[in-house]
């Protein structure tokens, strides 16, 4: 018996409506299922009331797939896929499979001969670097960095380091309460002719996006980052 097909589905950065971020054809493929795999049920609950799919809300099925999660839970989560049964891998925000728990289920699904299906969406990583005017011809996503402050800042000298040796952007990120730190870390860190971009609220009618030299970011006035979703470039 034929497997069911793992459709990736990207989900909106924010509180915008899914019609505003995401094409026709994703929203049309994911209103079709009625078996979703999540990282937090009640978020995923809300996006798919938005797109109103075709199974009533109380009658699709949902499986939470976390960081949390224990790799040998994952052949359950897949299980339906293999008895022929289409289902959706949804983002908490952005893109499936990046910066995303949901990596592992995909990295299975190919062990197990399902057909993967990544659809179109917003994926703030790439948003980012399209806006940031840096290097997008040779450019690393490095997650998250480290929270203790030295090993944080050895980092950030690491991350220079290589982004002038490859000639490449340096893309990372924060969790959004750590906006304001990491920025002055890397103010503090970085040289003065290093190129910094912050990205932030993207898709949002708060979005703003700033690319400047470190001398300029010091001397200029920083806005509030405090738990506006950001994404950080680098590039020496």
């Amino acid at each position: 018996m034929a497997t069911g097909i793992l459709y990736l589905i990207p989900n909106t950065l924010g509180e915008a409506p899914p019609a505003d971020v995401l094409p026709v054809h994703t929203i049309e493929t994911a209103r079709k299922l009625d078996y979703f795999v999540v990282e937090h049920a009640k978020s995923a609950r809300r996006f798919l009331s938005q797109i109103q799919t075709e199974t009533p809300l109380q009658s699709l099925e949902m499986a939470e797939l976390s960081e949390h999660t224990a790799v040998t839970e994952l052949p359950v989560l897949l299980a339906p896929l293999l008895a022929g049964r289409d289902a959706g891998l949804l983002s908490e925000a952005g893109c499936p499979g990046v910066a995303d728990p949901g990596a592992e289920l995909v990295a299975l699904a190919h062990q197990r001969g399902v057909r993967v299906v990544p659809l179109v969406g917003p994926s703030s990583i790439l948003l980012a670097l399209m806006a940031s005017g840096l290097n997008g011809q040779g450019f690393a996503f490095r997650g998250y960095l480290p929270v203790d402050e030295v090993a944080r800042g050895k980092s950030i000298a690491a991350l220079e380091v290589d982004s002038a040796r490859l000639k490449q952007t340096q893309i990372f990120i924060e969790t959004p309460y750590r906006n304001h730190k990491l920025l002055t870390a890397l103010l503090a860190q970085c040289r003065p002719g290093t190129r910094i971009c912050v990205a932030t609220d993207l898709t949002l009618p708060t979005e703003w996006v700033r690319t400047c030299k470190v001398s300029e970011w010091k001397s200029s006035s920083i806005p509030d980052l405090n738990k506006r979703p950001s994404i950080f470039l680098l590039q020496a």
